[in-house]
């Protein structure tokens, strides 16, 4: 017989729970839309309809916000990378997963960061559930990159981690949204055409 307390979560807990995937998802919008560097702790306090004191009880920065949307985006790409299936070569997983990025990106979830900023990237790194997932994420993709030069899939003479990061930038290209600027193309096929570029690259086969 099984003795072990039940754990019930209280109903203030479960609505300060609620708030926080509030003020995360209305932080990863603005920073999909607008950039962090325009994002303000005030516009999303008013798109979460609470005060901005109340917002702090919850994240004690914007640098703490920007960390917490991307400890969502890393936790959702270790959820799909744990579907790609086992079957599939290396490259293919790969190009599964950047598939996935643009597609997230083309709905408007990717948050934008920006590269040169010291106090978010304390922020980050100070962060253990973003780390936790980064390590996971880039453990996981390093194999298959791996795995993917040693079957002439990848040029087996780029550094892995240097593979690992060229497909990391692909969530940030802007190629997507002038692609998508464009109008004539849907959302799959300037998916499909900036997969292609990335891992086929420019020249006629």
């Amino acid at each position: 017989m099984n003795t072990a307390p039940i754990l019930r979560v209280s109903f203030k807990q479960q609505m300060l729970k609620a708030r926080e995937e509030a003020i995360v998802q209305a932080v990863n919008r603005l920073l999909a839309e607008k950039g962090f560097d325009a994002m303000t702790v005030d516009e999303v306090a008013a798109q979460v309809g609470i005060a901005k004191a109340s917002l702090y009880k919850h994240f004690s920065s914007k640098e703490d916000l920007a960390a917490a949307a991307m400890v969502r985006v890393l936790r959702q790409a270790q959820a799909f990378v744990e579907t790609v299936p086992e079957a599939l070569a290396p490259v293919e997983k790969l190009r599964h997963v950047v598939h996935w990025m643009l597609g997230i990106k083309l709905a408007g979830e990717m948050p934008a960061l920006p590269n040169q900023n010291s106090a978010l990237r304390t922020a980050l790194v100070g962060n253990k559930d973003y780390m936790d997932a980064l390590v996971t994420v880039s453990d996981v993709m390093g194999e298959w990159i791996e795995a993917a030069q040693a079957a002439g899939e990848v040029n087996p003479s780029l550094p892995a981690i240097a593979v690992l990061y060229t497909l990391y930038a692909r969530a940030c290209d802007p190629v997507v949204e002038f692609l998508k600027m464009g109008g004539t193309l849907t959302d799959d096929q300037v998916t499909d055409l900036v997969v292609s570029t990335c891992f086929d690259g420019l020249r006629t086969r």
